[in-house]
């Protein structure tokens, strides 16, 4: 009896840092995948190409990629997003034309605060890349404008999953705000073929920070199920904005979102609206 309760307890001893173990390996497979198409309006501003605002409609598509991460015990998700934005516009008189694009990808580290098992809220650091052109169809001279830039942002989330009569939701509001970046940017009047060709650059790559670079990027999604399909629509409110170099630079854009989520187990496919609360990283 004494070796028969003996062994039991061995073997308890030896199975829970087991099972914690496989359960903390578990949770690190489990990814939510999105993939979302927008449509909206730009207000966009460039004044190395010309003094006026630029209105018109814009188009973008979001991937965006969540996993849990064994930092903290468990407790820290990372977040990557990459999406693609183009837009048309014109002045307000509709005598020139602008076009504009820019792709963006940003990787996070978010803490979980795990306030309920319906509420709960994210915060951490952000890596943020941004590249793009504006193209003026009116300018003969300096016709575009490269756009590079990249930040350390602060990032925050919140999530809250309800229910309506047994029909499940879940509703998420994120910002992202950068602090301290570079940004390339021509002097006032200097043109691309002194920088390049001429090598008659000046101070080309900036220091930016919130005193003359304050942007930010704020994202509403709600997600729920249609059959075995998890739809999400959204709004995305893109506020990017500078003064470097006596030039003024904006990209006001407001998007409507819409498409599908993807809860994944990196062994076998998954079709809930979301995952199990203590693995999940949305």
């Amino acid at each position: 009896m004494k070796q028969s309760l003996l062994t039991f307890i061995l073997g308890l001893l030896f199975c829970l840092p087991a099972h914690a173990q496989e359960d903390s390996l578990q949770t690190t497979r489990y990814v939510m995948r999105s993939t979302l198409f927008g449509a909206g309006y730009n207000n966009v501003l460039d004044t190395y190409l010309t003094p006026l605002e630029y209105t018109g409609p814009e188009i973008r598509i979001m991937h965006e990629r969540m996993r849990m991460t064994r930092l903290m015990k468990g407790n820290v998700s990372t977040q990557s997003i990459f999406q693609v934005q183009a837009s048309y516009t014109e002045n307000i008189s509709q005598t020139a034309k602008m076009y504009y694009g820019l792709i963006n990808w940003s990787y996070a580290l978010h803490y979980q605060f795990r306030i309920s098992d319906q509420f709960k809220i994210l915060a951490g650091p952000m890596i943020d890349l941004n590249g793009g052109v504006i193209y003026n169809e009116r300018n003969s001279n300096n016709p575009a404008q490269a756009k590079a830039y990249g930040s350390i942002a602060a990032s925050g989330m919140a999530i809250y999953k309800f229910h309506i009569r047994q029909y499940p939701f879940v509703l998420r509001y994120q910002a992202n705000l950068p602090l301290m970046g570079v940004m390339f940017s021509p002097e006032y009047g200097e043109s691309y073929y002194e920088i390049f060709s001429l090598n008659n650059g000046g101070k080309n790559v900036l220091f930016t920070s919130l005193h003359n670079a304050p942007s930010l990027r704020q994202l509403i999604t709600l997600d729920f199920p249609i059959r075995k399909t998890i739809m999400r629509v959204g709004y995305l409110c893109d506020i990017q904005q500078s003064k470097v170099n006596n030039l003024k630079t904006h990209s006001y854009s407001h998007d409507f979102m819409i498409g599908f989520v993807r809860n994944l187990y990196l062994l076998k496919g998954k079709n809930k609206i979301s995952m199990p609360e203590k693995v999940t990283p949305f």
